[in-house]
Formats: C-alpha cells, structure tokens, sequence
C-alpha cells in the first residue's frame, strides 16, 4: 500500500460532532474526501443537514446529520445507534463540539463553568463512550479530539477559566483513554489548535492584533488548515500514532 493509499478512510463511517460549521465541517469535508461516510452532530438539526447536503454536492460521499446535544446521554446514544444503522459501523470519532465563554473568573457563573464543561469535556467522554463501546466490538477505531493550545497555556488578554479547565481535562481525559483502549485496537489523539479563523473567535480587532503579534506566521489558521491533520489521525497513515497531541498554532507556543 502507497503512502497516500494510507490515508484512504473508503468504506469507513465517521461521525464529527459540531461537523455543522467551523473547524468541525472543515474536518467533515476532509473525511468525506478520503473515502469515509460522514455523520453531521450538532444541536440544531437544519444546520447539519444544510453542511451534510454540501458535503456530499462536494465530495460525493456519504453524509447524514442527527440533531445531538452531547451533553446529554440519551442524545449521544442515539447519535451512535443511528450512525450503525445507517453505515454499519463507528470506525471514527472526531469530538470537536465546544464553547467559550469569556469573563472574568470572579465573576463566572456557576452555570457558565457547568455549561462549558458539560460541552467541552463531559461531551466528549459521552460520545468516546458510546462510540468507543462499538468500536471495541468491532475491534478498533480512531478517536479525535479536538482540544486546544489553551490546555498548555493563559489565554491573552481574554478571560477563559472554565474553557481552559475543559481543554486541559480533555489533554488529560485522551491520554487516559488512549492507554485503556489501546488493547482494544483504538487509538485517541488530539488536535490543539491554536487561533482559527471561526465563529467561537471573538470579533474585537485589537484582540486579534495581540494574538497575532505572539504567533510566528502572523496570521489566524483557517478551519482547513486544521482538517489534514484529522484526515492523518483518523486513517491508517497513522496506525502507529496514539496518546498524541499535536498543535496547529502558527508557532504561537514557541515563544
């Protein structure tokens, strides 16, 4: 087998959660350009199903979307029920849903923080957990999770507690379950991106000056930037790979 011959996904179903917009549809379409069936999670059903039409007008593979709050339990089993019944299979899992929410630590809101984490990191574990039980039936798989250079860094000048708790629980959380489930034949690893160009940015211009004054390449990534990588770790290119995070961040984490 080629080198890119290993990056086919042909015949593999792949569910990305918040795969609507952003980093998550970029990841979709990058899935989906590689071969595999692509299931759109998200919690506003028309979003999903207008990113799925897309998604298959421009790659012609395989797409549905289930409305999904992945928060809740009962959502995220059915997400995985209905991606069996559609494809057969869960043999990827890209965890990207998440918020921020800025504000000063003070004055978080119990609510806020329980929001953030219920969505960044509970979220996850929800999903890795239905989803990974079918993929220890079928005998492996690939988790992605997409965290963030927050978990190894402050935010600045933004304000994010609760979301660098999620991200740093998150680093944490993958390299657990990528030691349980490596006997299991399933391998978990992280994108941390840095910047990106997306909805969850903050529209304030001297913010995004001081970002980009810290990174090397000077310049907010965009979601396709972030794509490729998850192509790598979904497939077989990168069978010998587990326990990873790797950065997307322009060389902000350098300095």
């Amino acid at each position: 087998m080629s080198v890119l011959e290993r990056f086919r996904l042909d015949g593999q179903a792949a569910i990305v959660t918040g795969g609507n917009r952003g980093i998550g549809k970029a990841i979709a379409t990058g899935l989906a350009e590689a071969g595999a069936d692509v299931v759109i999670a998200n919690r506003t059903l028309e979003s999903g199903e207008e990113a799925a039409a897309e998604i298959e007008a421009e790659t012609g593979a395989n797409a549905i979307a289930v409305e999904t709050d992945v928060s809740d339990e009962a959502a995220v089993e059915a997400l995985v029920e209905r991606t069996v019944e559609a494809f057969g299979s869960v043999d990827v899992l890209v965890n990207n849903a998440g918020i921020a929410i800025h504000g000063d630590a003070e004055e978080k809101s119990l609510e806020e923080w329980d929001q953030t984490l219920e969505i960044n990191l509970t979220g996850a574990f929800l999903c890795s957990k239905h989803a990974g039980r079918v993929m220890i039936d079928d005998g492996g798989g690939s988790i992605v999770n997409v965290t963030s250079m927050s978990a190894f860094i402050a935010n600045y000048p933004q304000k994010h507690v609760d979301y660098q708790a999620s991200k740093g629980g998150l680093e944490a959380f993958s390299r657990q379950l990528a030691s349980e489930w490596a006997e299991h034949g399933i391998r978990v690893n992280n994108i941390a991106p840095g910047y990106v160009a997306t909805e969850i940015l903050v529209d304030d211009q001297e913010m995004i000056d001081t970002w980009k004054s810290e990174m090397l390449l000077d310049e907010l990534a965009s979601p396709e930037d972030i794509a490729p990588l998850a192509v790598y770790l979904a497939s077989d290119a990168s069978s010998y790979v587990t326990g990873a995070s790797v950065a997307i961040d322009g060389g902000y984490m350098v300095r």
